[in-house]
């Protein structure tokens, strides 16, 4: 092949393939907080997953076999075997790590609004004064096919779609990183939300297991760690009980329950949800019309829905219902994710929404915010698209391992507890979360087979938020409060 200036070049099959490498990029920041400057290193960008090739029982090397983008602050001048590390993700499955790294965790964050008050673009980045870096390094990680990571050239990106090679190659990244930057011996946190949970339960385990790692404490907000409790399926009956407070929060939130304080609605939920209800619901048919007549007006007032939804629902209101029906009659629909946010849709018959309103409301934001962030002031460049949230990866997740049998890692992180008695848990909930109930999670840390003197090991907090309860502001700063509370405690040092 000739080239239109004469030169020779080798066909397009016949160029050398690019050896993958890190690409790394490092910068010096500083923050105020309260008066106090903390210098601060950054480095962010891509670092290549390998795996060892074993021929007929002989080493073959390491073959390449993705990058995954990270973005790592440490405080400069502090020692590493004291210095605590907080590695952070977030779930989908699907997310990149966006929503913890600037809406709750890292030094920079996004001004989103909050329901009923959305900001509008192009948006705001500022200093974070309650950034958890201040009592530990972060580690923000995004799975392969989010943010910027990808397979290598000729590798398949299904081999991370799913649950054991997700957290195969997570751990591999907290591993390296670990080793590379010599923090071996710094105590070690893990910071998922939602299915970001679910990875930090079998995390726990992993790194225990494959490495030796222990850890000193996971964060674990919108709890995801038992699929049973969460995802309405035929037969299943769990999750209507468990959702009903969660249900009853947002009615108060949108007037339906007067002037009644908000505990008091849910102390009367939480009664019913975990007595009356599952006992109405395994009766089936066998319930009289007069038992069946007064479980329909129960559900209906604390719901805020009519009693002719319920009864048309069978006692057994799935939540994407729900939220299509709450505010039919004004028009609008209410988030999943924070049952705070409501929106419109072009059709006020249907039975399921179109869109979640709560997670539409701050797309925009974090993801201009991000894009900024990387570019302009942490000055790494990549012309692929960063994967805010890929709803493709979520659609063919695999949960093989799973087979036959819902998905949980509750024995996971019992095994994990119980091997390593060290380790603390600290749980965030939201009460208007719509996704992963606080009442659910409640009822999952109950069964956990752990022995009773280790219940103290883990905490619990509640935000008057949805499942990303730092979009409200009194609640981001609530929690992050309790974070820096449980980080310190939970390091030992």
């Amino acid at each position: 092949m000739t080239a239109e200036n004469g030169k020779s070049e080798k066909p397009a099959e016949e160029q050398p393939a690019r050896e993958p490498a890190d690409d790394l990029v490092t910068t010096s920041h500083s923050l105020t907080i309260k008066r106090r400057k903390l210098n601060y290193t950054v480095t962010t960008g891509r670092i290549v997953l390998r795996e060892e090739v074993v021929t007929d029982g002989k080493f073959d090397g390491h073959r390449p076999k993705a990058e995954v983008f990270l973005t790592a602050y440490t405080v400069d001048g502090a020692d590493p075997t004291r210095r605590p590390v907080t590695f952070a993700f977030n779930g989908g499955p699907g997310s990149s790590s966006v929503w913890l790294h600037l809406g709750l965790l890292g030094p920079r964050r996004v001004v989103s609004g909050d329901a009923g008050d959305p900001a509008p673009p192009p948006y705001e980045l500022v200093d974070n004064a309650e950034t958890l870096l201040a009592h530990s390094d972060l580690v923000f990680i995004d799975p392969v096919s989010t943010g910027y990571s990808r397979p290598v050239e000729g590798e398949k990106a299904g081999d991370y779609h799913g649950f054991q090679g997700d957290i195969e190659s997570v751990g591999e990244v907290i591993r390296l990183w670990t080793s590379r930057n010599g923090r071996w011996m710094s105590p070690k946190f893990l910071a998922g939300e939602s299915y970001g949970t679910t990875r930090a339960g079998g995390l726990a385990l992993h790194l225990q297991s494959r490495y030796g790692m222990y850890l000193n404490g996971l964060i674990l907000i919108s709890l995801a760690l038992d699929f049973g409790a969460l995802v309405f399926s035929e037969g299943n009956d769990q999750p209507y009980p468990l959702f009903l407070p969660t249900y009853a929060a947002i009615a108060h939130y949108h007037g339906k329950h007067g002037d009644r304080p908000l505990r008091e609605v849910l102390a009367e939920a939480e009664r019913y949800a975990e007595r009356e209800y599952p006992a109405v619901l395994a009766r089936g048919n066998r319930l009289s019309t007069a038992e069946r007549s007064e479980a329909v007006a129960t559900l209906a007032r604390l719901t805020g829905a009519s009693e002719d939804f319920v009864d048309r629902a069978n006692l057994r209101m799935e939540h994407i219902r729900f939220y299509t029906e709450l505010l039919r009659d004004q028009r609008l629909v209410v988030g999943r994710l924070d049952g705070r946010f409501t929106g419109w849709d072009a059709d006020y018959a249907r039975e399921h929404w179109t869109d979640d309103p709560s997670i539409s409301a701050i797309m925009g934001p974090y993801t201009a915010a991000l894009n900024h962030y990387l570019h302009a002031e942490l000055e790494y460049t990549n012309d692929l698209p960063y994967e805010i949230l890929s709803f493709d990866v979520n659609s063919s997740w695999s949960y093989k391992e799973f087979e036959n049998s819902h998905v949980t890692v509750t024995e996971k992180l019992a095994r994990a507890m119980r091997a390593n008695p060290h380790m603390k848990v600290h749980v965030g909930s939201g009460y208007h979360d719509g996704a992963t109930p606080y009442f659910g999670t409640d009822h999952v840390l109950a069964h956990l087979s752990i022995p009773d003197s280790m219940r103290e090991n883990i905490s619990t907090a509640y935000y008057e938020a949805g499942h990303m309860m730092y979009v409200h502001e009194p609640s981001r700063l609530q929690q992050s409060k309790d974070l820096a509370e449980f980080v310190k405690a939970a390091a030992n040092r």
